[in-house]
């Protein structure tokens, strides 16, 4: 037997349930893009790259403000550069085809970051050697060489207000090699993933609960 049933607010009752569908699509798309960006945020911490890394993780909802059957989540970084190396285990090169200058714990620091030979010797007034060793890093030393306008003063010209740490003595300042590999410390596309294998889920309980 069938049974028909004429009502008179069809198309009210069509566009109501579409709506309810497009707060589901969205809200599960926000919930789900937040997930994501949490894991992103949580592997670049536990990896030891910082807060402020970690941070530069956002997410948005597009399109923004307003509920759709399209909505789609964009999880990004203001840093893809960093991360990214750092996702794939990147090889770095110098950009100018020489060495890459690693600082030892003689170097100190920048100002915001890794100091750089010509910071070190402007910052101190010494002039870097540089060291080559046959099948090993080469290296840039501090033997106390004074730089001066025109050339330098060598250790044996310090007057007696020279600081004896710097005297007659040679301190690796920076190793120089000629490529590093960072080691993965990320898989953003495996949190992405599990992320989007639950919205399927999100928008099914969430159409229930209009309902």
């Amino acid at each position: 037997m069938f049974r028909l049933e004429v009502r008179e607010n069809l198309k009210a009752d069509m566009a109501a349930e579409t709506l309810r569908g497009e707060i589901a699509v969205t809200r599960a798309m926000t919930s789900a893009g937040r997930a994501v960006q949490r894991a992103w945020r949580d592997q670049v911490r536990g990896a030891g790259l910082g807060a402020r890394l970690a941070n530069s993780v956002r997410q948005r909802v597009y399109p923004a403000g307003e509920p759709s059957m399209k909505a789609a989540a964009l999880i990004w970084t203001k840093a893809p550069k960093i991360i990214g190396a750092f996702d794939r285990g990147a090889l770095i090169r110098s950009s100018n085809g020489f060495w890459l200058a690693i600082p030892t714990a003689a170097a100190g620091r920048g100002g915001r970051g890794r100091i750089t030979p010509g910071q070190w010797e402007n910052r101190t007034g010494r002039r870097l050697r540089f060291v080559y060793r046959k099948g090993r890093s080469a290296l840039l030393v501090d033997d106390g060489n004074r730089r001066i306008e025109g050339g330098s003063l060598r250790r044996g010209q310090f007057g007696p207000r020279a600081p004896r740490a710097f005297r007659n003595r040679t301190v690796p300042i920076f190793v120089l090699v000629r490529q590093v590999r960072l080691p993965k410390k990320l898989s953003l596309d495996a949190a992405t993933a599990r992320g989007a294998a639950g919205i399927s889920g999100l928008i099914v309980a969430g159409w229930r609960d209009e309902g």
